[in-house]
C-alpha cells in the first residue's frame, strides 16, 4: 500500500497536477528611492474576511510573472495594478485573477505590488521602474517592447493614469540598463479608476500632462459608482486634446467588483476590454 501511495504522489508531480511558483522580480536591487523602512514581504490585511487578499503594507516592491500557454500567447503583455485606496492593494481581486484572465487571452502579465500605504510618489517610481525591467527582458519573455501597457483599478486606474501621463518625469536615479528605456505604456486600460478629478471644480487633476504622447486609453465606468466622476473627466480630457479614448458606461455596478460574478458591470468590461485590445494591438 505505501509503495502504491508513493507511486500516486510521484506520479501527479509528474503531470504538473501541482500548481508552479510564480516568479517574483523585485525591482530594487538596492535601497528603494525615498523608502525608509526595510524591505520586508507584503503585510496582509487581516482585519476583513470577505474572500479578498488585502496587502496592508509594502516596502519591497516587485512585479509578479504570469505567463501564457504558449499556443496562445500573442506577444503583447500587461502591467496590472491593483487598486485600495493608495493604502491598500486588493491583490487577488484586482491582480492575480485578473492575471489569470489575460493569461488565457494570450498575454503576458506582471502584476505590480506597489508601495503602500501613502506612498503615492513611491508608487509612481515603481510603476516606472516595473516598465524599465519589462521593456529590458521583453527577449527574455519574448514579447514586444512595443506592445507593453498598464491596467489598473480604483486607485490602480489612477496610477496607471500617472503611468500613461507622466513617462517624461524623472522620478528617481537611474540603477541600471533598464533605466536607459522609455517608462511609457503602450496602452492603458482604467477600470472604475479614481483620483483622476482633483483639479479645481472636480476637473482634471493637475498633475496629468496630456501630451501627444498619452497612449491609447480605454476606461470602463458605472454610474453608480462614488468615483464615477474620474472617468467622465479623464474621458472628456483625451476627446478634447484630441487623443484615443473608448469610454464606457453602466447604470448599476458600483464600485471594486473586478471580474467576479454576480454584477453585470464585471461581466460586461472584459468582453469590452478584450475587443478593444485585439483592436489597437491589431491581434487574431
Amino acid at each position: 500500500m505505501k509503495n502504491l501511495f508513493a507511486f500516486l504522489i510521484m506520479f501527479l508531480l509528474s503531470i504538473n497536477v501541482y500548481p508552479q511558483k510564480k516568479e517574483l522580480i523585485y525591482l530594487w536591487p538596492d535601497k528603494v528611492p525615498g523608502e525608509l523602512k526595510e524591505k520586508q514581504p507584503p503585510a496582509i490585511d487581516t482585519t476583513n474576511n470577505d474572500n479578498i487578499l488585502r496587502y496592508s503594507e509594502v516596502t519591497n516592491p516587485a512585479i509578479e510573472v504570469f505567463l501564457p500557454d504558449p499556443a496562445t500567447k500573442n506577444g503583447s503583455a500587461v502591467i496590472v495594478c491593483p487598486g485600495g485606496g493608495y493604502q491598500i492593494l486588493a491583490y487577488d481581486l484586482e491582480g492575480t485573477e485578473i492575471a489569470t484572465w489575460l493569461n488565457k487571452l494570450g498575454y503576458t502579465v506582471f502584476v505590480l505590488q506597489y508601495r503602500i500605504p501613502d506612498k503615492k510618489e513611491g508608487a509612481l517610481q515603481d510603476v516606472q521602474r516595473a516598465m524599465r525591467i519589462v521593456r529590458n527582458n521583453s527577449q527574455k519573455w519574448n514579447i514586444y517592447p512595443d506592445k507593453i501597457g498598464v491596467m489598473g483599478f480604483s486607485a490602480g486606474g489612477s496610477l496607471s493614469t500617472r503611468a500613461s501621463t507622466l513617462f517624461n518625469k524623472k522620478t528617481y536615479p537611474p540603477v541600471d540598463n533598464s533605466d536607459s528605456l522609455s517608462c511609457r505604456p503602450s496602452f492603458a486600460l482604467l477600470i472604475y479608476p479614481a483620483y483622476l478629478d482633483q483639479g479645481p471644480n472636480l476637473s482634471l487633476t493637475p498633475e496629468l500632462e496630456l501630451s501627444k504622447e498619452v497612449p491609447p486609453v480605454f476606461i470602463f465606468q458605472t454610474s453608480d459608482d462614488p468615483y464615477g466622476n474620474s472617468a467622465l473627466v479623464m474621458a472628456t480630457a483625451l476627446r478634447n486634446a484630441k487623443l484615443p479614448v473608448e469610454l464606457h458606461i453602466l447604470p448599476f455596478g458600483g464600485h471594486g467588483y473586478g471580474l467576479r460574478p454576480g454584477k453585470a458591470a464585471a461581466e460586461t468590461w472584459p468582453l469590452l476590454a478584450e475587443k478593444w485590445l485585439r483592436s489597437i494591438l491589431n491581434d487574431k
